[in-house]
């Protein structure tokens, strides 16, 4: 009996050691409203859909073995009972998403936590599309590892033919821009039918802007080589609008306009189901800026 306690107890520090964070941070001037989805076979996280305010992170707990990603969701409404609508990212018409996922286009981070002394794979994506910069960055690591991510505005760049323009009533302007895969539908754009290997299916025109805006994020499907990356860590940091001049305030972060969304309209709460933790976004940056000049 004693024996089972100790190997209980054991399991459970072992357990509770090797658990890893994401913080996700909204260093946007705007509100925005973040969504995760869990990859098949493992649990959803204890939030998959929120709102987050101008400068404000929040902290998630998840375990060893966690596979999914993780989005932000622009320019939404929801009633009391979170039911609404998104112009970029939405999932579902839901606050929360409850395992549906992004709809295109939506810049993405994806990772596969490894267990025991297996490493993480992560990445950040912009195959369907994007609509926010981001960068994601571990702390707590074993080794070296590396910050990835888009800090790049590609909607200002956004060809015409791959818009999404904002509404009249709401936001202005490109909000989003779409991938060649999505607005052609064409198999060599969607690395499908005869394309659907990494011979055949070659970089196009249009993931050549995204591959040149942001040269460590996926820009179609097999653009394994210079986006995937690896490592060791105990928790990962999401920023998104890591270069939008939010500055620091007493330990905290401070929006150009705090607590007012891309439509004007007064920001609610923060999901309960999150914790709310100041977090020095400068250093994650810093560390993929100078990543990235030396890529």
């Amino acid at each position: 009996m004693a024996s089972l306690i100790s190997l209980i107890v054991f399991s459970f520090f072992t357990t509770t050691s090797l658990a890893c964070t994401f913080t996700i941070t909204n260093n946007c001037p705007y509100t925005i409203w973040p969504g995760t989805l869990s990859g098949a076979g493992t649990p959803p996280l204890s939030a998959t859909g929120f709102q987050l305010d101008a400068g404000q992170s929040i902290s998630i707990p998840t375990l060893p073995g966690w596979s999914g990603r993780i989005w932000a969701r622009t320019g939404c409404s929801f009633d009391a009972m979170g039911v609404g609508s998104c112009i970029t990212g939405d999932c579902g018409g839901r606050l929360e998403c409850g395992g549906t996922g992004a709809k295109p286009p939506a810049s993405l981070f994806e990772i596969t936590l490894g267990i025991g002394d297996q490493k993480d794979f992560y990445d950040v994506s912009i195959v369907d599309g994007y609509n926010l910069p981001l960068v994601a960055g571990p702390r707590g690591v074993v080794g070296g590892c590396n910050a990835t991510g888009c800090i790049a505005d590609i909607n200002m760049g956004c060809p015409k033919e791959l818009q999404v323009i904002g509404s009249d009533e709401g936001e202005g302007g490109v909000v989003a821009c779409k991938s060649a895969c999505e607005a052609f539908g064409l198999d060599q754009y969607c690395c499908s039918g005869e394309f659907a290997n990494p011979t055949t299916c070659r970089p196009s025109f249009y993931s050549g802007i995204f591959k040149r805006a942001c040269p460590r994020a996926y820009s179609y499907a097999f653009d394994d080589g210079t986006s995937t990356f690896t490592c060791k860590a105990s928790d990962y940091d999401i920023i998104f609008c890591p270069n939008s001049g939010m500055r620091r305030i007493d330990g905290g972060l401070q929006a150009p306009t705090a607590g007012v969304n891309r439509n004007g309209k007064t920001a609610r709460a923060v999901s309960s189901s999150t914790t709310l933790i100041p977090f020095p976004v400068s250093i994650v940056v810093l560390l993929f800026t100078l990543c990235y000049w030396h890529t």
